[in-house]
Order: structure tokens, then sequence, then C-alpha cells
């Protein structure tokens, strides 16, 4: 692979962390600055929403700049800026502002890289180059779980996130000097994202794409930490390990993923089926939500596994898209992807809120179960879609 594309696979190893590690630090940010399950759910909702909504100016600057200036200025000013106010957060709103910091520095970087496989590769391999770029870089969430617990334990959570923001700052010094703009292409086309959402072939992808990454981002950003702490009284540690696992079942289901279009020979019966499992598998977690933390943790992992059809959406609705309209149209789909997680935060955190006062056993079947009806939802709409592979 290219030293450029390593380097923004590194720069995405960073997103992922940042998108996750919220969950291992509920604890002790509870202790240390009285942050709650509820403001973390805010802060980490606000990180998804700012990520989201920075799609679209990220998809017209690629288009433009091009991913080398879009994604160096970015990750520099939000990832370092944002972890740096992190370290020396004192209150639960600190948290929330360095986090939608944070999602303005993390907002380019997987999609620089989509834009350039888009654009210098072939058609046909465009998934399973996403979904080896998605897969590699979630190697974020693996450090986001049992390693952020010990360096927490061993040097403190802000001089965690000192460390973090000084990789930040030079991974993004090292992508301005690094990352190679594709070639700008001959054309007198001109277009915006209403172009695209013109497209009645896209009409369908849409609603699954907001609910899609739902349960694994949700339950392995967030809640797997409160649940696991509240239900069987995990600790910090042992939350660690249970994310790592996690983690690793969705690198493994997003490697799994990548190539499953050519296999197949479609796109639309891979994303269903394996959307369809972890839709059952949220109302089995309901169902056997005080069963045992094995149980629980295997059932999270599934949703883990396959939840990670995120590149292959992509991939189906990429071959839709007009060549001058690339990168609107890969940020277009994260905006719904990311933007879905983000209100799914939010939403999540007061429907717990609400309900934990009386009951935190139902509190959590109900947030679970609710994961699994908005994917049926998606699934069902998605159903009409038209297949198409390169």
């Amino acid at each position: 692979m290219r030293p450029d594309l390593i380097l923004l696979c590194f720069a995405y190893v960073l997103s992922q962390f940042f998108r996750a590690f919220l969950a291992v630090l509920s604890q002790v940010l509870n202790a240390d600055i009285g942050a709650t399950p509820e403001d973390l759910a805010a802060a980490s909702g606000l990180w998804f929403l700012v990520f989201a909504a920075m799609q679209i100016p990220v998809g017209a600057w690629l288009d433009r700049f091009g991913p080398r200036l879009t994604s160096s200025a970015l990750l520099l000013i939000g990832g370092g800026g944002g972890a740096l106010l992190f370290a020396f957060a004192t209150t639960p709103l600190h948290i929330s502002i360095a986090m939608a910091l944070i999602g303005v520095g993390c907002s380019p970087v997987l999609m620089a890289s989509y834009f350039i496989f888009a654009k210098s590769y072939p058609p046909a391999r465009f998934a399973t180059l996403a979904a080896l770029m998605l897969g590699v870089g979630s190697v974020g969430n693996l450090v986001a779980s049992y390693p952020m617990a010990w360096a927490t334990e061993m040097i403190g959570w802000r001089l965690s996130l000192v460390a973090l923001a000084a990789f930040s700052a030079l991974t993004a010094v090292g992508l301005f000097f690094l990352v190679k703009d594709p070639a700008k292409e001959d054309h007198s086309e001109k277009g915006s994202l209403l172009d695209l959402l013109k497209m009645p072939a896209l009409w369908c992808l849409f609603p699954l794409m907001f609910v899609n990454y739902m349960p694994a981002a949700g339950i392995r950003g967030l809640w797997i930490g409160p649940y696991l702490g509240d239900v069987f009284g995990t600790s910090t540690t042992g939350v660690g390990t249970a994310s790592l696992i996690m983690g690793l079942a969705m690198i493994a289901g997003t490697l799994a993923y990548g190539p499953a279009d050519r296999i197949f020979g479609t796109r639309k019966w891979v994303v269903l089926i394996g959307n369809l499992i972890v839709a059952l598998s949220c109302f089995a977690l309901a169902f056997w939500l005080t069963s045992s933390a094995l149980v629980s943790i295997i059932l999270m992992s599934v949703i883990g596994f396959f939840g990670a059809a995120f590149p292959v959406i992509i991939a189906h609705a990429r071959s839709f898209f007009p060549p001058h309209l690339t990168g609107r149209g890969v940020t277009l789909l994260n905006l719904f992807g990311i933007g879905g997680v983000g209100v799914m935060q939010f939403a999540s955190g007061r429907l717990h809120g609400q309900i934990a006062a009386t009951s935190p056993t139902l509190a959590y079947q109900t947030l679970f179960a609710f994961f699994g009806v908005l994917l049926l939802v998606g699934l069902l709409v998605y159903l009409f879609s038209t297949d198409r592979t390169d």
C-alpha cells in the first residue's frame, strides 16, 4: 500500500479511537468530574453529529482542494486541539466541547481515503479497499478498550489525552507532506448534493445507511461500559476486555464484508442478510439481558461482526454516482451513517435516563430492543433497492 494511504490508515485509527474511548472512561470521568452516562451520551452524540455535519463541506473540499489539504488541516485543528482541550476538562461541558472539536478533526480522514480509492483504483475493487481501510483502521477500537483502560490506570486519563493530542498533530503534519492528490479530471459537468438527492436509486439506501451503524457504534462506543457495570458490576479493566473482544469482532466483520460482493455476486443481499442478523441479535440481547456477562459479550460481538456492512453500502451507492460528484457522494453517505449514530446517542441517553430512574434493567432492555426495531425499518426500505455490482 502507498505510504500516504498507510498514514491515512493510521489517522483513521485515531478517528476510531476517539469515537469509542468514552465507554472505557465512563467510571473515572464520573468520579473525577461528575460526568454521568447521560453526559457522556450527549458528548458522544456531539462527536457523531459534528462529524456528520462536516461531511457536507468535506465533500466539496475533497472535490475542490483534494484530500491532502482537507485531511491535514482539519486533523491538526480539530484532532490535536480537541484532545488537548479534553485533557484539561473540569466539567462535563468541557468534555462535550472537546468531543465536538475532535469530531471536526476526524471528519475527513476515512472519506479522503475513499476519495483516493474511487479516483485511482478500478471500481470493482472499491468495496474491498474500503473495507480493508475500515478494518485496519478499526484497530483504534482496540486501543480504545483494554490499552486505554491500562493507560488510564498507569498514567491517568489526562496525560493519556495529552499524548493523543501530540499523536494527532504529528499525523496531521505527516498527511500534509505525504498524501498524493489524485489527478484532476477534465470535465465540464457541474453539480451539487441536490443532484445526488434527486437520484431515486439512492432513496432506498439512505434509511439503512442512517440506522446500520447505530447498534455497533452505540454499544461499543458508549453503552457497553455502563451496561456491564450496572448489570454485572464489571470493573473498568473488565469493560476494557469486553470492549476489546467486541472491537476484534468488528474488525473481523469489516474484513469479511470487503470481498463478499464479489464472492456472492450481490451487494444488496449481503447487506440485507447481515443486518437482519444484527437486528435479531439486538432483540436477543434485550431478552437475555441479565442471563450472564459472557452471553451478553457474545451477542454484542455478533452485533459488531455483522453490523460492519458500512463499506459495502457505500460501494452500493457509489456505483450510482457520476464521476464529478464522487467526493460529495461518499461524504453524503457518510453523513447519513455517522449522523444516524449521533442522533441515536442523544436519543439513547434521554431514553435510558428516563427509564433508569425506576428500572435500570428495563432501561437497557428498551435501548437494545429500540436498536433492533430501527434496523428492521431500514431493512424494509432497503428491500426495494436496486442491486448493482461493478
